[in-house]
């Protein structure tokens, strides 16, 4: 059992909205629309590509918000596939969730916090080793990344207050700079000749693989836009870490639906008008070898950096600065909100005597210090690997499993506990909820064929967790 200290109710609706927004926006809207653009290879498929994710994370969201108003406690997704199916599954996801999910995240979002801090203080470099131990060596970047995960999960020790100031101040900052871009993106960017020539192959599709074009029609501009959305899909998750924190909102039953609703709205508008931004500044299709930021086009933008090539017209060569600055401030913020959400999970998982027995307890300030400071270490652990971003491709699969078996608790609850008070009821249902299974199922056969490498790794990752379970549970009841 857990200590007598319990976790303080401190969010409010604008922070539960906050932690949405926050956890959802790190780099990954400036940078993945450049690989999609080559796998889709035209404007039209790329936007409806963007809006397809976006629909799905909405719906996705308002349908969470049934299972929040009914189990509004820590722990969020773990706690529904534990009361939903059988407590195998919340351990399953738990399992998959700590050894990749949210540590895998925080030590990229983390590492992409530290190389763009390099483009201001150059010292910050893969180049620069630090320490060489011969068979392992350690770069500037690393250390930058681990003092980043360090100091935020310190910083989220001192009480859940501390980390939702930190999370409001820089989600308020990166949605207004986000807006700045965007605005200054459609008034001073627009490149009439550029549009012109996106909207002349609006429709055309074709892929760019191996230095080849592949001219794209029927059902596979379909499987094209299912592999395709690998990173518009990356760049909407998250926003499921309200849930993990519902034991800490005020009036839990109405905000965390509402904070999931208006998080992810307000997102999807914003990732929209942003790759508007890019078709407007820059061609869709460009050279590889091109010159400059027009002749390399959004396909081939330098290291697929697309807002600081769509700046280059506006900033010229200061966007590269400027952008660096705006993408530190959101990356820093993402993760203060990964890392503040993660430890709920674990926590849960303790209480349930799935996780070491010292993280169900809470510090003085009411928050599982424990849980922050093992995430932490992990997550710490992955930046030195390297294998952090290999990690999140294999969990692709693992994620779309869980989002798939957690939307399919609403069904099975409304089966199993139809009498159970539901102050709010996913919109839509049956019928959204069951799109969103067809559609999410799609994706993960469509992966499962076209990008086995994605897919298989990420079902071991949760497979491993089966005879985990077992032994944990055995080794508890011997305990006993």
């Amino acid at each position: 059992m857990a200590n007598q200290l319990s976790l303080k109710k401190s969010l409010n609706l604008f922070d539960s909205t906050a932690l949405v927004i926050g956890s959802m926006i790190g780099s990954g809207i400036f940078i993945v629309s450049a690989d999609m653009s080559r796998t889709l290879g035209a404007p039209g498929w790329l936007m409806l590509t963007w809006l397809i994710t976006g629909i799905l994370t909405i719906i996705a969201a308002v349908s969470y918000g049934e299972l929040a108003s009914l189990m509004p406690h820590a722990g969020g997704q773990y706690v529904y596939l534990r009361e939903a199916y059988h407590p195998m599954f919340g351990f399953l996801y738990g399992w998959t969730f700590f050894l990749v999910i949210q540590t895998g995240t925080i030590a990229a979002v983390a590492m992409a916090f530290a190389k763009f801090s390099g483009v201001l203080f150059p010292w910050f470099s893969e180049k620069n080793i630090w320490l060489d131990l011969g068979f392992i060596k350690f770069n500037t970047v690393q250390i930058l990344a681990i003092s980043c995960i360090i100091f935020l999960t310190w910083l989220n020790t001192n009480g859940i207050k501390t980390g939702k100031y930190v999370q409001n101040s820089f989600t308020v900052v990166k949605v207004g700079v986000l807006i700045l871009f965007i605005l200054l993106g459609l008034a001073l960017g627009t490149n009439h000749e550029t549009v012109k020539l996106n909207m002349s192959i609006f429709w055309d599709a074709q892929q760019f693989t191996g230095g080849k074009i592949i001219p794209l029609t029927g059902f596979a501009i379909i499987t094209a836009m299912g592999t395709a959305m690998v990173g518009s899909l990356f760049t909407s998750v998250t926003w499921e870490n309200l849930t993990y924190t519902a034991g800490e909102v005020k009036n839990p039953k109405r905000n965390v639906p509402l904070g999931l609703f208006f998080g992810t709205l307000i997102v999807t508008i914003i990732y929209l008008i942003a790759n508007v931004v890019y078709l407007n500044t820059l061609p869709l299709r460009g050279n590889p070898e091109g010159a400059t930021a027009i002749e390399r086009g959004i396909q081939f933008a330098t290291n697929d950096r697309l807002a600081t090539a769509s700046m280059e017209g506006v900033f010229g060569q200061y966007a590269v600065v400027i952008m660096a600055i705006f993408i530190v401030i959101s990356t820093f913020g993402c993760n203060n909100g990964q890392i503040l959400s993660g430890a709920r999970v674990y926590y849960a998982m303790a209480n349930h005597g799935l996780f070491f027995k010292r993280v169900a307890k809470l510090n003085s300030q009411g928050v599982p210090s424990a849980g922050l400071w093992a995430q932490g270490i992990w997550a710490a652990l992955l930046c030195f690997s390297g294998t952090y971003s290999q990690l999140l491709d294999y969990v692709v699969f693992a994620i779309l499993i869980f989002y798939v078996l957690t939307i399919g608790a609403i069904f099975i609850l409304r089966i199993k506990k139809p009498e159970a008070e539901r102050s709010y009821k996913a919109f839509g249902y049956p019928v959204l909820p069951a799109i969103y299974l067809l559609v999410a199922s799609f994706v993960m056969i469509d992966l499962l064929i076209y990008k086995p490498d994605y897919t298989w790794p990420g079902l071991i990752i949760v497979l491993t967790g089966i005879p985990v379970y077992f032994i944990w549970k055995n080794f508890n009841a011997k305990k006993i």
